[in-house]
């Protein structure tokens, strides 16, 4: 990455990846992708050895993603169309990075039930050692995170600096979860 490319939000949104880390030849699912402010930056970490699912149910997004990763010769994007629910087309532990930016919240999900739903195919579909990354936006942080554990992952590290929210850079923090019970 380039010096320049370092402030913009494509390239803070690829740093921030780096550092929660997401790497080279993995399989990441962005579950919500919207205009892929995460999905080309992570496609950009994983390389040609790795593949990003880009899931999100606005189609004319998931169109100009495609288009936009196409223009810059990244091949290793899958779209994911969905009509919203919760259910991921991808094969049990498949998948291991997962980005939930500013998806899992009551406006989208407004039932506790309906997100419960959702964390367990998230579950379904990792890997057990995948890596979930939540941006807490829309719902208290530590209703998110009981939530978020009592599906069956815990809290592995948090994630406080800049990364890219609605194609804004802006400062704030990144819940990352891992599959299964942590030990104490």
């Amino acid at each position: 990455m380039k010096e320049d490319e370092e402030e913009k939000p494509e390239g803070v949104a690829e740093k921030a990846l780096r550092k929660i880390g997401v790497k080279k030849g993995q399989r990441v699912l962005d579950f919500g992708c919207g205009s892929g402010d995460h999905t080309i930056p992570a496609a950009r970490v994983v390389g040609k050895e790795g593949r990003v699912y880009a899931l999100d149910k606005d189609k004319d997004a998931l169109d100009g993603l495609i288009q936009r990763a196409e223009s810059l010769g990244l091949k290793n994007i899958r779209r994911i169309d969905t009509s919203g629910d919760t259910e991921i087309g991808l094969d049990d532990e498949s998948v291991d990075v997962i980005l939930l930016y500013d998806v899992l919240h009551s406006y989208y999900f407004p039932q506790a039930d309906d997100r419960r739903r959702l964390l367990d195919e998230i579950c379904r579909v990792s890997k057990p050692d995948t890596l979930i990354s939540v941006c807490p936006t829309h719902m208290e942080t530590e209703k998110l995170k009981e939530e978020i554990e009592s599906a069956n992952f815990y809290l592995e590290s948090e994630y406080s600096g800049m990364f890219v929210v609605h194609g804004n850079i802006e400062e704030g923090q990144l819940l990352n979860f891992k599959k299964g019970k942590l030990d104490k």
